[in-house]
C-alpha cells in the first residue's frame, strides 16, 4: 500500500493512494461506508498497530468504490501533503554511506556506519516550501531512501532485519554544509526546520521487494543531479537495521536516513559550487517511491 498524511488544519490525517493519482481520505470514507473492524485514520496509528491493522485497512480500501467522483475520492493536486511519517521516536542517519559520494568528497570509506541523529522540527511534506535559512550560504540537497521501523528491535540478526520494516519512503536530508562543517558534530547542519521532507507515500515493504537495488535521483530546477542506484550503499538496509538495533532499541515509526549517492553540491570543485538558493525546486524520486518536490524560498522568520 501506498500511506499518505493528509494535512488538515495542521493535524494529520490518512489518506490511502489509488490508482491514476487518487487519494481515498480514510476519514471521510468512514463518514460513508462504515467498517466492520476498526479502522485507523492515522499513519502512524497504521505503523503502530502492526500487521492485523494494515491488513484491515487493506481489506476496508479493496473493498471500496472509486470512481474519482466520491467525496472520499480526493485528487494528489487537491490535498495538502504532510510528511508521509508524522511523528517518529528517533530519526537516525547514516553518513557517508554510497561508496561513490565518499570518493566525490575524499572521504575514507568507513568500516562502520557513521551516525547521527535529526528531530521532528525537521519534518514537513511534499510540495511544502522551505525556507533558506538565513544562518547558511551553503545549502545542499541530498537524495535519500528512507527505513521506516514497524516492529520492535532489538538485537536483530541481519538475515532477520528486513522483516522488522514497516516500509519505505524518500527524503531530502538537507545540510547546510557551512553549518555541518563549522565543528567536528554534524548535527547543527543537520537540524534546521523542515530539512527532512518525507513522502510523497510511504509504502509497505512488501510493494517495494528488495530495497537495497532501486534508482535513486535527485534534480534541481529540472537538471539531474545525482542518478544512482542503492546497490552502491556501504551499508545495505539489511546490515543498517541490525547494526543500529545492537546499540538501541526500535520501535514502529522509528525512520532511518539510509545516506545520499554522489552528485551533491559539496562534491563539487569549489568553483563550481553553486547552493540551493530562494526559487529553486529540488525533487528526489526513488523507484517505486514516488517523487518528492519542495520549492525553496526566503526565510522571513
Amino acid at each position: 500500500m501506498k500511506l499518505v498524511t493528509i494535512s488538515k488544519q495542521g493535524r494529520g490525517a490518512l489518506g490511502v493512494a489509488v490508482a491514476d493519482g487518487i487519494i481515498i481520505d480514510i476519514e471521510e470514507a468512514l463518514q460513508v461506508v462504515k467498517a466492520e473492524q476498526e479502522v485507523p485514520t492515522t499513519v502512524t496509528a497504521v505503523i503502530d498497530g502492526g500487521e492485523s491493522v494494515l491488513a484491515a485497512l487493506r481489506s476496508y480500501v479493496d473493498a471500496l468504490a472509486v470512481t474519482g467522483s466520491e467525496a472520499y475520492a480526493r485528487k494528489e493536486s487537491d490535498i495538502e501533503w504532510g510528511p508521509c511519517v508524522t511523528h517518529p521516536n528517533k530519526i537516525i542517519c547514516v553518513g557517508l554511506n554510497y561508496r561513490k559520494h565518499a570518493e566525490e568528497t575524499n572521504a575514507p570509506i568507513p568500516d562502520y556506519p557513521i551516525l547521527f541523529n535529526k528531530f521532528n522540527n525537521t519534518l514537513t511534506g511534499h510540495l511544502k516550501d522551505i525556507a533558506v535559512p538565513k544562518v547558511t550560504e551553503k545549502l545542499d540537497y541530498e537524495a535519500e531512501l528512507v527505513i521506516v521501523i514497524g516492529k520492535k528491535t532489538k538485537y536483530v540478526a541481519k538475515e532477520d532485519a528486513l522483516s522488522h520494516v514497516f516500509g519505505y519512503c524518500a527524503v531530502n536530508d538537507l545540510s547546510a554544509r557551512d553549518l555541518q562543517l563549522r565543528t567536528q558534530q554534524w548535527l547543527l547542519g543537520k537540524t534546521c526546520d523542515d530539512f527532512s521532507p518525507l513522502g510523497p507515500y510511504l509504502v509497505t515493504a512488501d510493494e517495494v521487494g528488495n530495497p537495497n537495488d532501486l534508482w535513486i535521483k535527485s534534480t534541481v530546477n529540472g537538471e539531474v543531479r545525482q542518478s544512482s542506484n542503492t546497490s552502491d550503499m556501504i551499508f545495505p538496509c539489511d546490515e543498517i537495521v541490525s547494526y543500529v538495533s545492537q546499540h538501541m532499541t526500535l520501535v514502529p515509526g522509528d525512520v532511518i536516513l539510509t545516506g545520499t549517492p554522489e552528485g551533491v553540491v559539496l562534491g563539487l570543485p569549489p568553483e563550481q559550487q553553486v547552493y540551493l538558493k530562494p526559487g529553486d525546486v529540488v525533487t528526489i524520486e526513488i523507484e517505486k517511491l514516488g517523487a518528492l518536490t519542495n520549492r525553496f524560498v526566503p526565510d522571513q522568520g
